[in-house]
């Protein structure tokens, strides 16, 4: 991200805003280099899908599923894992079918 932290978050917030969506943020990390995870739910199926940051090999910033699980129980736990290690991280939380949709980076795996 070439933005900070916490403007990148708030403008990922207006463009599901601006699409009808929900979002919010589940947790504030660091605002100028803190990681971000998204957490996508679906409310018609109650499965949750998780993307973190990662960098491709050009070196540009991409998003990935760090983790296979649909469950929702199983992506709370692996964010609250993250959180136990890296204090700064931001988690949003958009209630979607395909919240990856909103990312306007390079998504794989979705």
């Amino acid at each position: 991200m070439n933005l900070s932290s916490d403007l990148w978050v708030y403008a990922l917030l207006r463009r599901v805003q601006l699409a009808g969506g929900f979002a919010t943020i589940a947790r504030k990390g660091d605002a100028r280099g803190g990681a971000v995870l998204i957490k996508a739910f679906d409310p018609r199926t109650r499965s949750a899908r998780l993307w973190a940051e990662a960098f491709g090999k050009d070196g540009e910033t991409m998003w990935m599923r760090p983790l296979d699980s649909e469950a929702e129980a199983d992506v709370d736990a692996y964010i609250a894992r993250a959180a136990r290690i890296d204090p700064d991280i931001w988690v949003v939380e958009i209630e979607d079918a395909d919240g990856a949709r909103f990312l306007t980076e390079t998504v794989e795996g979705r």
